[in-house]
């Protein structure tokens, strides 16, 4: 894995996690996408918390691969720094996403 690689994986991987994120959005209210799950949940309810927790382990993975020898780099800048970014990208997942629990899904 190249340092540019490395440093930038974090914010990255936010990027992709929001956009599909807002992308299953998109589809659940634009197909009138509706019905129970698990008695009292709504189905895009527990499609779109499904998703935001999906997207959380998967940026926890990347940030405990960063912390991995096998992927650290020569540099101890480098190191330090994609680990900040893979934590900054694991936070704003976290934040940007956590609507998708409290808010409705569509108008």
């Amino acid at each position: 894995m190249t340092d540019v690689l490395r440093i930038l994986c974090g914010p990255f991987a936010w990027f992709v996690a929001f956009s599909a994120v807002y992308g299953l959005h998109g589809l659940i209210c634009g197909h009138g996408v509706e019905g129970e799950a698990f008695g009292v949940l709504s189905l895009p309810r527990v499609l779109m918390v499904a998703a935001w927790l999906v997207s959380m382990l998967l940026l926890a993975g990347l940030v405990r691969g960063l912390y991995s020898p096998r992927l650290a780099s020569a540099s101890s800048f480098v190191t330090v720094v994609s680990r900040a970014t893979g934590w900054v990208g694991l936070v704003a997942t976290t934040w940007t996403l956590s609507p998708t629990l409290m808010t409705t899904y569509c108008l």
